[in-house]
């Protein structure tokens, strides 16, 4: 099963609209790079818990990105 797949049969399940799935993971990755790989799926649900349907999703994650800390240089 690929993962379209998946999220089109999750949704289907749970009757939600399918979300623009590279936002998500572009958070959940910047999310675990800046803070730590267990607070990707914790935001992501988080996120999901926040957004009233995937069309919330862009506001949402923009808000979460806003908290993000900056980069350090090394």
């Amino acid at each position: 099963m690929t993962l379209e797949e998946w999220v089109t049969a999750v949704c289907a399940e749970l009757a939600v609209s399918e979300p623009d799935t590279s936002i998500v993971l572009d958070l959940a990755r910047d999310v675990a790079h800046a803070v730590g790989r267990p607070a990707a799926p914790l935001t992501s649900l988080i996120v999901g818990l926040a957004a009233h349907s995937a069309a919330d999703l862009p506001e949402v994650i923009a808000r979460v990105r806003g908290l993000l800390p900056e980069p350090t240089e090394a």
